[in-house]
């Protein structure tokens, strides 16, 4: 009988700490940023399901464990029935770890292919250079093998032992396709912004792409992330996202300002 209290408190707390975290935005995202994009959502769920997954096989191996030790302790010297093998149980904890971790490929590999899909025309193209030690970005119009850059940003390079200066930052809309284009100039970086769940190498020779719809206004913090050198840590560069008005005049103010007409 005190056995089986103790499962029944030890299974009523459990289920109260689960609840407990269900109820937490923050703790239910498992350590993740809060998602700002439709693919980063993606990530997020396949990631809270990966958890789900081991928090079900981590309970029922500790089930176990507590029912051998409490319904199978010794209670005399008598040696138990000594059984040679028991074939349909052997069976099932072969089989199931590979059926756990071919339902766990299953969807890695649908989020992945979801993740990576590069459409044929997206609303907004960025080509994004980084280079020792900050950002340029590049907007784009046109069609993608005649696109031409209608505006840029470029960060000021971080000398070595300077004062930290001013972040670059990459402007995009709401709502909209944007894909990334990464370029790099001189050695391996890595364009990494927390909120969409998602970085991707910037590497020399070679062009690396990806897209998402960002959903949330609002101005995210960027930075590589690959060992890239001496200011490696001051690489920073925000995204912003805006409206798609504002972004028509982000365009139009970054086009006068080229032209000369804005100071």
């Amino acid at each position: 009988m005190r056995s089986r209290r103790a499962l029944k408190s030890a299974g009523a707390l459990g289920l109260l700490a689960l609840t407990a975290t269900a109820c937490s935005g923050e703790m239910s995202r498992l350590g993740m940023p809060e998602p700002i994009s439709d693919q980063a959502e993606r990530m997020l769920k396949l990631w809270q399901g990966s958890w789900i997954a081991a928090f079900a096989v981590g309970a029922v191996v500790w089930g176990l464990i507590l029912w051998a030790v409490l319904f199978h302790r010794k209670r005399s010297d008598d040696l138990p029935p000594q059984v040679r093998y028991n074939m349909p149980i052997e069976i099932l904890y072969t089989a199931v770890p590979f059926v756990i971790i071919g339902v766990l490929f299953f969807f890695t590999a649908r989020d992945e292919a979801y993740v990576e899909k590069l459409t044929d025309k997206p609303d907004v193209t960025v080509d994004v250079i980084g280079f020792q030690w900050s950002w340029q970005f590049d907007y784009k119009s046109g069609p993608e093998k005649n696109a031409s850059t209608v505006a840029s940003v470029v960060g000021v390079p971080v000398a070595p032992n300077a004062p930290t200066g001013a972040k670059p930052v990459m402007t995009i809309p709401a709502g909209k396709k944007v894909r990334v284009r990464l370029h790099a100039n001189d050695v391996i970086h890595s364009f990494w912004v927390p909120a969409l769940l998602y970085k991707k190498d910037v590497m020399p020779g070679y062009t690396n792409e990806f897209e998402f719809t960002a959903k949330k206004t609002g101005t995210y913090e960027g930075r590589c992330a690959e060992l890239c050198g001496v200011d490696h840590s001051r690489m920073l560069f925000q995204l912003r996202v805006v409206t798609p008005e504002q972004y028509q005049t982000f365009l139009d103010d970054a086009k006068a300002k080229a032209a000369g007409g804005a100071k």
